[in-house]
């Protein structure tokens, strides 16, 4: 694939079904297929609706979709500045080893120097060490020290119902 060309491009209303597509693909190579909840209709609301909170990118090898960026902006309190958050990204196997990815992470890495975001934050899953190799390559550094929390289904809404102070 060394004389593949290689294209980044944000996302249309038109890529729904193709993104929806990529998300079950991403799910099943992490072993989280029976997790995906998303729809069609409800990508199409978070990523193009009224008030978009979600942006993608599409990277295709020869005009083929090969592979997707998801990426949010969040704020830091310290820094007084927004950061892209990338939520998830995924190359197809077929077109691992083009060079795709590194693309992908540097068109994001683009979008947040142009947008003055003070970082690039992303999440790995602890035993995906060929994803761990490939951004420690780019430059990126472990936080080690920081550990996610998550509220999802009955813990989430039992927190909402909660009306003392």
């Amino acid at each position: 694939m060394s004389d593949a060309v290689l294209s980044i491009r944000p996302a249309t209303p038109g890529d729904v079904s193709l993104i929806l597509q990529l998300i079950h693909e991403l799910a099943e190579y992490e072993q989280l297929a029976d997790t995906v909840k998303a729809t069609a209709d409800s990508l199409h609301l978070q990523l193009f609706g009224q008030r978009p909170v979600a942006e993608v990118l599409i990277g295709e090898v020869d005009g083929a979709a090969a592979g997707f960026a998801l990426f949010f902006h969040n704020f830091s309190t310290f820094t007084g500045k927004r950061g892209l958050y990338l939520e998830d990204i995924f190359v197809r196997p077929a077109f691992r080893g083009a060079g795709l990815g590194k693309q992908l992470m540097a068109a994001l890495a683009r979008i947040a120097v142009q947008r003055d975001c003070a970082r690039f934050e992303w999440s790995v899953l602890d035993w995906n060490t060929p994803s761990i190799a490939f951004y420690r390559s780019l430059g990126a550094i472990g936080m080690d020290e920081w550990t996610v929390q998550r509220l999802e289904g009955a813990a989430l809404h039992a927190l909402a119902a909660r009306d003392e102070l």
